[in-house]
C-alpha cells in the first residue's frame, strides 16, 4: 500500500454547529509522512495542529484539539471523511475554530475530497495493529477491541425514544462501505435539550437543516435517510475519532453507547497496546538520507521510526573517536555539542522521512532550547537518542529529544529544523 493525499485544493464554506460562526474550510495536498494536520488561517502565523489524540481535550458533545485561541472544535465529521477515504497526509485549513457543519453528516466533506481527487505518493501508510485485546469503560460507554487485519466496528445505542430505542449494527469500514453506509448519516439531538445546551454556549449554529431534531414523538421538520440513521451517525463519529490514532486502525471494535470522550480514551489505549514495529535502518541506508560523512556522521543505526511521530537511534562511542584526541586528553569525555549534534542527526532522519526524494534535501537546524547535560558520555558508551515530533508547519518542525546511556538520561534538548533543497 502507498500513502494517499488529495490531488488538489478544494474549499467549502458554512456555519459551525456549536459556535455558529462562519467558516471557510479547505482541503489541500500535503507532503508524504506529514499526516493529517489542521491550520488556522485566521490566526497570526497560521498555527498548525496535528490530528492526534495527544492534542485531544475532553469537551462536551464534540471532539476538540488543542486549547486556547488556536483550539479546534467539532472536527469529528471532517476526520471521518478523511479516514473514510483512506487518506494519510492532508492539510485542512480553517479560518474559524470550528468547521462548517454542512448537512450534519460527513457526505459533503467526502464529496469535496472526491472532487479534489485522491492520489498516491511515497511511503507506506502507518498502521495501528493490536498486540492483544483492549477493554475501555468511560461512564456508560464500553469498548472492546481485538486484533484484526482491517477496521471492523460494531456499535450499539440505546435511547429512550420511540424512534430509536436499542439499535445495533456492524460494518467493515472500507472506502466503499463508508460512503454507502455511514457518510450520509446526520448528527441528531433532542428538542428538550436545546435550551440547556444553548445556555452553555453550544449548538449556536444548529437547525433542522443541519441536524435531526427529535421531539417526544418523532422527527421535527425532517425525514430520516435510514430508520437507524442515529446508530449510523454514532458509527461515523467512532470512525472520525479513531483517526486521532495518527494511523490506519486495524482492529475489531465493539462500542456500546460510544461517546467522543470514550472513543478518545479508547484511542489512547489502542496506542498503548499497539504492536511495536521495529524498523531498523543500518548505516548504508542512513548515508543515503543524511549528507554527513566520517568523522561527522554521528548516527550508527535507527532502531525505530514512526513517520511524523517518533524516531530512536543509537551512537556507539569508541575511544578511537577523533574528538577524544583533543577533548580532555587522559580523561576522554564526548563534547556536549556533539551529543546534541548526534541527537539532531537522528531527528533529521525523522524529518527527511516526511519528504519526497530525501537524498536531494538537507536539514538545517534553526534553534535549540532547554538544552541540559546530565551526565558525561565516555568511550564504550552506547548513546540512545529518542526524539518526538511536537509541531509541523510546512517544511519546519519542532522536536523534543533525550539521550540515554544504560537507561540514564545524559542530555535533553528541544530543537527546531527545516528542510531545504541541497
Amino acid at each position: 500500500m502507498a500513502r494517499r493525499t488529495v490531488g488538489g485544493r478544494v474549499e467549502m464554506a458554512g456555519v459551525g454547529l456549536h459556535y455558529g460562526r462562519a467558516c471557510r474550510r479547505a482541503f489541500a495536498p500535503s507532503d508524504a509522512g506529514a499526516g493529517i494536520r489542521f491550520r488556522r488561517t485566521d490566526l497570526p502565523g497560521a498555527p498548525e495542529t496535528p490530528a492526534h489524540v495527544s492534542r485531544a481535550v475532553a469537551t462536551e458533545r464534540r471532539t476538540q484539539l488543542g486549547a486556547g485561541e488556536g483550539s479546534l472544535h467539532t472536527v469529528e465529521h471532517v476526520l471521518a471523511a478523511v479516514a473514510g477515504c483512506g487518506l494519510d497526509d492532508i492539510l485542512i485549513e480553517m479560518d474559524a475554530p470550528e468547521p462548517p457543519i454542512m448537512d450534519g453528516s460527513a457526505r459533503p466533506f467526502l464529496d469535496a475530497l472526491a472532487a479534489a481527487g485522491i492520489v498516491e505518493h511515497p511511503g507506506a501508510p502507518a498502521q495501528l495493529r493490536l498486540a492483544g485485546s483492549v477493554r475501555v469503560v468511560d461512564g456508560e460507554s464500553v469498548y472492546v477491541a481485538h486484533p484484526a487485519d482491517s477496521l471492523d466496528i460494531e456499535v450499539t445505542v440505546d435511547f429512550p425514544h420511540p424512534l430509536i430505542g436499542a439499535q445495533s449494527g456492524r460494518w467493515q469500514v472500507t472506502e466503499s462501505t463508508f460512503r454507502s453506509e455511514l457518510a450520509a448519516a446526520r448528527t441528531f439531538g433532542f428538542l428538550r435539550e436545546v435550551e440547556a445546551l444553548r445556555a452553555k454556549g453550544l449548538i449556536q449554529g444548529a437547525s433542522t437543516s443541519n441536524a435531526i431534531v427529535l421531539d417526544d414523538d418523532g422527527v421535527v421538520d425532517n425525514t430520516l435517510r435510514w430508520p437507524d440513521e442515529f446508530l449510523r451517525h454514532k458509527a461515523l463519529d467512532v470512525v472520525g475519532d479513531l483517526a486521532l490514532a495518527g494511523a490506519r486502525v486495524c482492529a475489531r471494535i465493539s462500542a456500546h453507547k460510544p461517546s467522543h470522550r470514550g472513543t478518545v480514551t479508547l484511542v489512547r489505549e489502542l496506542l498503548a497496546n499497539a504492536q511495536k514495529e521495529e524498523r531498523v535502518i543500518e548505516i548504508d541506508e542512513i548515508m543515503k538520507v543524511l549528507p554527513h560523512r566520517y568523522p561527522f556522521l554521528l548516527v550508527d543505526r535507527i532502531l525505530e521510526l514512526e513517520p511524523n511521530t517518533r524516531v530512536v537511534g543509537i551512537k556507539n562511542v569508541t575511544v578511537n573517536e577523533p574528538f577524544f584526541q583533543g577533548h580532555f586528553p587522559g580523561h576522554p569525555v564526548m563534547p556536549g555539542v556533539l551529543i546534541v549534534e548526534a541527537m539532531a542527526q537522528v531527528g533529521g532522519m525523522l524529518l527527511l522521512g516526511m519528504v519526497d526524494d530525501p537524498g536531494s534535501k538537507v536539514v538545517y537546524f534553526m534553534s535549540l532550547d532547554n538544552v541540559k547535560f546530565r551526565k558525561p558520555v565516555k568511550p564504550g558508551d552506547q548513546v540512545r537518542f529518542e526524539l518526538e515530533m511536537k509541531q509541523v508547519r510546512g517544511k519546519v518542525c519542532r522536536m523534543a529529544g533525550i539521550a540515554k546511556v544504560d537507561g540514564a538520561v545524559v542530555c535533553e534538548a528541544e530543537m527546531a529544523a527545516m528542510v531545504r533543497e541541497r
